[in-house]
């Protein structure tokens, strides 16, 4: 199994709790780039712009992924999110 199919299996890993399916089948991963050195970035954009738990999701990508190895650097940007903002700041600084 190459790099982004075990990154693409734990996206699947990841569920959202309020509709009981994972970040893939929802299509919440708006872009995924995963660079043989190890480089992942992942564009999420939560169920709704109010998505309650969208922090939570957003968090929870990138501590998931980081724990794959091989994956040397994880960035993930959300998008149409009304507090997309501060959850890139958020994530930037863990």
């Amino acid at each position: 199994m190459n790099l982004k199919e075990k990154v693409e299996n734990k996206l699947r890993e990841i569920i959202d709790p309020e509709v009981g399916l994972d970040l893939v089948s929802l299509n919440t991963i708006e872009n995924l780039e995963v660079k043989e050195d190890g480089n992942v970035k992942v564009v999420f954009r939560p169920t709704t712009p109010f998505c309650p738990l969208g922090v939570q999701l957003a968090l929870s990508i990138k501590k998931s992924l980081k724990e794959i190895e091989g994956v040397k650097n994880v960035e993930v940007e959300v998008i149409d999110f009304i507090y997309a903002e501060q959850t890139n700041e958020l994530l930037k600084n863990m």
